[in-house]
């Protein structure tokens, strides 16, 4: 019964107050490991490949149908790779593999860890706003990022491996969706999100360090691009579980 809830039993509604994605590229040699067989990289160009974190404030969080007042607020941390799976009926679909998950709320990583299988830790999140600057920090996990305010036209991160906003586009709209693989019985739990609104506006970092990233130890990741979304309605449908052969 356990294993069954962990499988995205029913869908899930929440609305995004807002959602800080941070995507870094690497060469794809670095993440293959990281990934089930049953999944492939989601590379550029053939040679890049990308970790996301997203820091996500999350308002009215609730089993799909029910009212808002019984929703939660919570702020999620993801870290997330992104992926390629080809389903049953041959279709090729783009989505993520979650690395690790963490919450601000005990009752959410509680109700988490019950519904799927993201295995989510509580931390301690710090939200600081000054008229220059947005801070998100983290003493337990360790990490730091500080965003510039500015009205000017925010350029690419100095390495970054786009050209463009353009190319970035498309490494910045939503993955509709999330693979969990169990390696004992085969089975891959695919989840899809459905939102609206999703209109990416481009940030610029003064500063970041997340530790998780580097107990990944991965060599000289490279910043390729950094944005935000606000109030985005989203719900994910029910899980649907498919034999991988």
């Amino acid at each position: 019964m356990l294993s069954f809830l962990k499988n995205h039993p029913f869908a899930v509604s929440a609305h995004f107050d807002s959602s800080t994605v941070l995507t870094f590229a690497v060469p794809k040699e670095q993440l293959e490991h990281l990934i089930p067989d049953c999944l492939t990289l989601d590379t550029f160009k053939d040679k890049w490949a990308f970790v996301a974190v997203a820091m996500v404030q999350t308002k009215d969080l609730r089993p799909k149908g029910l009212p808002k007042f019984m929703g939660n607020n919570f702020f999620l941390i993801g870290y997330r790779v992104f992926v390629r799976y080809t389903d049953t009926r041959g279709k090729n679909l783009r989505g993520l593999y979650i690395l690790k998950s963490e919450t601000d709320k005990r009752k959410m990583q509680f109700m988490g860890n019950i519904f799927t299988h993201y295995n989510y830790t509580t931390t301690d999140i710090k939200q600081e706003e000054t008229n220059s600057t947005t801070v998100l920090s983290s003493i337990k996990s360790n990490f730091k990022l500080r965003l510039n305010k500015t009205d000017k036209e925010v350029a690419l991160p100095e390495h970054s491996p786009f050209a463009d906003w353009k190319e970035v586009r498309r490494y910045a709209g939503p993955l509709p969706f999330t693979f969990t693989y169990n390696e004992n019985t085969k089975e891959v739990l695919i989840i899809e999100g459905v939102r609206q609104n999703w209109k990416p506006s481009a940030v610029e970092v003064n500063e970041y360090h997340f530790e998780f990233l580097e107990t990944l130890n991965l060599k000289k990741p490279v910043l390729a691009n950094a944005f935000v979304i606000r109030d985005i309605p989203y719900h994910w449908k029910k899980g649907k579980i498919e034999v991988w052969t």
